[in-house]
């Protein structure tokens, strides 16, 4: 597939402003996948080019909590392996499904993806009475990075915020802890869909490889900035995106 000067005219400052708003509240993917629909991708090409680009982001960010000691690795790497596994599932199944019924279902999770990511009622701090014990923690993560790495090499947008939501409410982790954990199960979701995705030559890798330097920016100049009022930019940004993607559709 051709990719025109105008597709990296509408994708990369959007790639950059989804990292931006990824690093600061969450939610980035509402605004990189519509990018590439946006740019006349096909469904598939464009869920697995954003798959391609969105690794090199969650890298960064996941290499931050790392070196932070944010992440607890004991409850952590068996939910990376389930994530794996998910996420290689959820890819083929994006391959196999009909194009037509990929753009149907992709517009419609669209607005009930982003409907979720914005409702800050589902996030939940629990007080450490409260917490499980740590084989029911680790059993209900791997759950989740299963079912929830199925839909991100999928689908995914979202991914982040739904893991951090299913890791705080069932899982009953305290907050810090759930978010070095989602980003070392998203960054391996991210990596497993990328992978198959390049093994069936569905990403477009001259414009993955721009994008995803544009992600990466957006993730660096949002994460390096002390915003109190972070999400009151991201919430715009994500809708003024998803209305953008609505306007083309009709």
């Amino acid at each position: 597939m051709q990719v025109s000067i105008h597709t990296y005219l509408i994708v990369l400052p959007l790639l950059f402003l989804g990292g931006f708003v990824d690093s600061i509240g969450g939610g980035g993917g509402l605004v990189s996948l519509p990018a590439y629909l946006l740019a006349g991708l096909p469904p598939v090409p464009a869920v697995a080019t954003n798959k391609f680009s969105s690794a090199w982001g969650t890298g960064l960010t996941t290499g931050r909590f790392a070196i932070n000691r944010l992440i607890p690795w004991k409850a952590t790497l068996p939910a990376i392996l389930m994530a794996f596994i998910g996420s290689t599932l959820g890819a083929h199944l994006a391959l196999v499904i009909d194009t037509k019924i990929m753009t149907y279902l992709l517009y419609f999770i669209l607005p009930v993806t982003a409907f979720l990511v914005l409702n800050k009622n589902l996030f939940k701090e629990h007080d450490e009475s409260e917490r499980a014990s740590r084989g029911v923690t680790a059993f209900i993560a791997c759950l989740l990075a299963f079912f929830i790495g199925i839909y991100d090499g999928f689908y995914g947008p979202g991914t982040g915020t739904f893991l951090i939501i299913g890791l705080t409410i069932l899982a009953r982790l305290p907050m810090t802890q759930a978010n070095g954990m989602t980003k070392a199960i998203n960054l391996t979701t991210n990596i497993a869909g990328a992978v198959v995705y390049l093994l069936n030559g569905q990403v477009l890798l001259t414009l993955g490889i721009a994008a995803a330097a544009a992600n990466m920016l957006g993730n660096y100049v949002g994460s390096g900035l002390a915003m109190k009022n972070g999400t009151r930019i991201t919430r715009p940004i994500i809708l003024a995106v998803l209305i953008l993607l609505l306007i083309k559709v009709i």
